[in-house]
């Protein structure tokens, strides 16, 4: 982005990452703007890819998936081949909403939504199904205590 964001940019940003849908004329006026120029940032910030997508959160517990289970994968193999099957097994299973690959101990580490405990150990049995793995650790979450979408705002140039 040529332009560095300023504080109205900053503010835009944190009212569409508590709520996508805002009307314009009301960011407008939240921002302390007329709606034509606050639609002209808005575009911006789109067209430089900083708001990347807007989408519709699903509360978990409603869709009846209500259980997260973070999963450590440890490997022996280290290749491309490897890893463009792991890639494709991962993306192929729902259930698997992150995956991450990690430095350290753990080679990468997954975040699964189910309704229960059989329902994740269907989504193990499917994910050794199609690619070799040489450790799995899963960790039940007991409790939430905090999940935001929303990006902290107070690095950006």
């Amino acid at each position: 982005m040529k332009k560095k964001l300023d504080a109205i940019d900053r503010k835009i940003l944190e009212l569409l990452q508590t709520q996508s849908d805002w009307p314009i004329n009301e960011l407008a006026a939240a921002v302390h703007l007329t709606p034509t120029p606050c639609w002209r940032r808005v575009q911006r910030l789109k067209e430089v890819g900083i708001l990347a997508r807007q989408v519709a959160l699903v509360d978990r517990q409603k869709v009846n998936l209500g259980v997260t289970v973070f999963v450590a994968i440890r490997t022996r193999d280290h290749d491309v081949p490897w890893l463009e099957r792991f890639r494709a097994a991962v993306q192929g299973i729902g259930e698997i909403v992150e995956v991450y690959r990690m430095s350290g101990d753990v080679d990468y580490l997954l975040k699964v939504v189910v309704p229960d405990i059989a329902a994740y150990d269907l989504v193990y049995k499917q994910l050794i199904q199609q690619v070799p793995l040489s450790d799995v650790s899963s960790s039940f979450a007991m409790e939430e205590l905090k999940f935001t979408t929303a990006m902290p705002l107070t690095y950006v140039t």
